[in-house]
């Protein structure tokens, strides 16, 4: 079977399952008890719930949580089931202590989400990549022994084969490192939670020895389990706590711009008056200037006549009579004095009105002491943005947390086969690289959708004796296929 084949006969598989499970009733209701939180991280809660002995919950089931007062009903996903202890993770908070509850679990639906993905992949393969897909179906249609021995194409796809998973898992981790450092975008499953904790700590310790910051380039889709694992605390690599933090300095990073755009539009038109009040000011003490450049002229003139006046007597006869012909005798001058000392009065009173103006203008004028600089360093950060415009703009905008947009700013996305099925965030991301870490434990539909985000290549590891054993790439037989 080629890759279209065999997702074919999957999707038959899987739509025979789900019209199995509604018949039956499969999703009957299930009474939990004495359930807590556990941690929160972001806008997810985990709580831990008690089930009766004989509920067996799969990994990333999703469930309806009922109260017992039947108000709050909310929406949550099976992480982790250890005997009666059941892990689920909720979208809202349920209070610390929890003291009853009805889970209502949706299997049909879960594995109708994963057919509708294989169905996605073979209606649109413009939006989904079957290249290194096609590879990756050889390899489930072979047993034990044939895997071991399957070729793989470098530049497509690899195989990490080892009966000792520290050795295949430490593998994983170098090769992640020369991904990342080629700039390539990876998206690594494991068959459960717990074991990608595992395997994302590993990673994490490995990119921290070589020098990466490992909480730039990994997020752990789903809340962890653990705590920590290889010494790297999961909870900071966690997809929702990564992104609460984000949107959380974005939203101080809008107040500060608000903070600084309000004190810009304050300072805006007091230094826009101050402005215009040092404009009259300036033509004021011009004015002023004007003035006593007259004064001083009819001063000057004023001084000289007087000294002629003084001297006029005692001017020689040629001289006075040569004055006399241009209308200057001693009348005249003292005309002159009179007409020098009325026009230097009308100054002065000019020049006190000026002086009166200049002395209200000048603290009118005046700017603060640091007003004019923080100003221009507001107007400079304010003109990099854009303009007032565009911050207006920014402000104006809602705050809504992109997912896809964040999560395709990571370099490593790590989650469980199940999630990247179901879960649509997945189908709208794409990856240049897929990373399997215990393969023969992860059903090959599951597989198969997560080879359909791939570009590039594809790296299988795990144990091949437990392809045989755990049967989890049982081909659908021939007549489940979709009819031509």
């Amino acid at each position: 079977m080629n890759a279209t084949e065999l997702i074919e006969g999957w999707i038959a598989r899987l739509e025979a399952q789900q019209a199995r499970l509604t018949e039956t009733g499969h999703d009957a209701p299930v009474v939990a008890s004495q359930g807590r939180l556990l941690q929160t991280s972001g806008g997810l809660h985990l709580y831990e719930f008690i089930v009766p002995a004989d509920v067996q919950l799969s990994v990333d089931l999703p469930v309806s949580v009922v109260p017992a007062d039947e108000e709050d009903t909310t929406e949550g996903i099976v992480l982790r089931q250890v005997g009666s202890s059941l892990a689920i993770q909720l979208v809202d908070t349920l209070g610390y202590e929890v003291p009853a509850v009805t889970l209502v679990p949706d299997q049909a639906g879960l594995v109708s989400k994963s057919a509708s993905r294989l169905k996605d992949m073979l209606a649109k393969p413009d939006l989904y990549h079957l290249g290194p897909t096609e590879r990756l179906a050889l390899l489930l249609q072979m047993q034990e022994v044939e895997a071991e021995t399957f070729p793989s194409a470098s530049s497509v796809f690899a195989t990490v084969w080892s009966d000792d998973r520290s050795v295949r898992r430490q593998k994983l981790g170098s090769l992640a490192m020369e991904f990342i450092r080629a700039n390539k975008r990876i998206l690594l499953i494991s068959p459960n939670h717990q074991e990608c904790d595992e395997i994302v700590g590993i990673l994490g310790r490995t990119m921290k020895a070589g020098g990466l910051n490992h909480k730039t380039w990994i997020t752990r889709y789903e809340l962890p389990i653990a705590s920590q694992a290889g010494g790297i605390d999961l909870h900071e690599l966690g997809f929702e706590a990564q992104m609460h933090q984000f949107y959380a300095k974005s939203q101080g990073d809008k107040a500060s711009l608000k903070h600084k755009y309000d004190r810009f539009r304050e300072l805006a038109p007091l230094l826009s008056q101050k402005e215009a009040k040092r404009k009259d000011l300036d033509e004021v003490r011009l004015l002023e200037w004007r003035l006593v450049t007259q004064v001083r002229d009819l001063q000057v003139k004023m001084a000289d006549v007087q000294k002629m006046l003084k001297e006029f007597e005692n001017l020689p006869l040629f001289q006075r009579l040569t004055m006399q012909a241009v209308g200057k005798n001693a009348e005249s001058l003292r005309q002159y004095c009179l007409l020098y000392q009325g026009q230097t009065d009308q100054l002065n009173k000019e020049l006190d009105v000026a002086k009166g103006r200049i002395q209200q203008l000048a603290p009118e004028a005046a700017v603060p002491k640091g007003n004019r600089a923080e100003f221009e360093e507001l107007k400079e950060h304010i003109t990099k943005l854009g303009g007032a415009k565009k911050v207006r703009e920014l402000l104006a905008a809602e705050e809504h947390p992109n997912r896809q947009a964040f999560i395709q700013n990571r370099r490593v996305v790590a989650a469980t086969p199940t999630r990247v099925a179901s879960d649509p965030l997945f189908s709208r991301v794409r990856f240049d690289v897929l990373m399997v870490d215990e393969a023969p434990r992860i059903a090959a539909p599951l597989l198969l959708a997560a080879a359909g985000l791939i570009r590039e290549r594809i790296i299988v590891s795990g144990d091949p004796r437990e392809i045989a054993a755990l049967e989890q790439w049982a081909m659908p037989q021939p007549a489940s296929r979709v009819a031509q």
